[in-house]
């Protein structure tokens, strides 16, 4: 079995196991994710025509399967340079999510995604400079 081989690595990989599972909740039972991150589920048949809620959840967690997947495969295949790139626009994700959360757009609950984005960008962050300063090899 092939692992991980860094600690940013490792921060990739466990961030896109859990965005992958959590892709694969949303797809299958998506009520169950719907209440993870805060939201009311809407008991069957009583969604309001024109209600694309099951939609827009649909992309998002196909999305986030597939967001999930290049991260475990990036992790893999030990690709720093990914890594790197991620940190920064999840760290805005972090930013957009708690924005929404604080103007009233989402619930309370929604704001563990955004600080589930925003602590495993630090996490991948200060792995990152803890494996330059060790001066372990770049990729």
């Amino acid at each position: 079995m092939r692992l991980p081989r860094s600690l940013s690595g490792w921060t990739m990989a466990v961030f896109g196991a859990l965005a992958a599972a959590l892709g694969v909740v949303g797809l299958a039972v998506p009520d169950a994710l719907l209440t993870v991150m805060g939201f009311a589920p809407v008991p069957a048949g009583g969604r309001a025509a024109g209600d694309h809620t099951l939609v827009f959840l649909t992309a998002s967690s196909m999305a986030a399967l597939n967001m999930g997947v290049y991260y475990v495969l990036a992790a893999l295949a030990d690709w720093k340079a990914f890594f790197r790139w991620t940190v920064p626009f999840r760290l805005l994700t972090c930013a957009v999510f708690t924005l929404a959360v604080v103007t009233g757009r989402a619930p309370a609950g929604f704001l563990g995604v955004g600080l589930w984005e925003g602590l495993g960008a630090l996490a991948t962050g200060a792995a990152l400079r803890y494996e330059r300063r060790r001066g372990a090899p770049a990729a």
